[in-house]
């Protein structure tokens, strides 16, 4: 950042003055309701940011799992009466040991 505020010519005593004159215009009582409002739209902005990444991440792995299990009229009758019958047979054996080893 301050390497965009030296490219454009801003320096010290500039800073200074805008400051001085944001402080007169807008006056002591002011300023903290000022930077508070600043801080909580800084607040909500990285929130949404997050909001967005955390939300790419979930339909990046929504299309990473669709993609590994293959749709359904592509799996013949079959292979889903086969899953269907192993599915049944574990669910006995679970049925029969309800204390299986670990």
């Amino acid at each position: 950042m301050n390497e965009t505020i030296l490219a454009i010519g801003i320096g010290t005593p500039e800073l200074l003055v805008i400051l001085l004159i944001v402080f007169l215009l807008f006056g002591a009582s002011r300023l903290p309701q000022l930077a508070k409002a600043l801080g909580q739209s800084k607040r909500a902005f990285r929130e949404g940011i997050d909001e967005a990444e955390a939300e790419a991440q979930r339909q990046q792995l929504n299309r990473s799992e669709s993609a590994a299990r293959p749709e359904l009229h592509a799996v013949d009758d079959e292979a889903l009466f086969e899953e269907a019958r192993r599915r049944a047979a574990r669910q006995r054996a679970d049925a029969e040991n309800p204390n299986p080893r670990t």
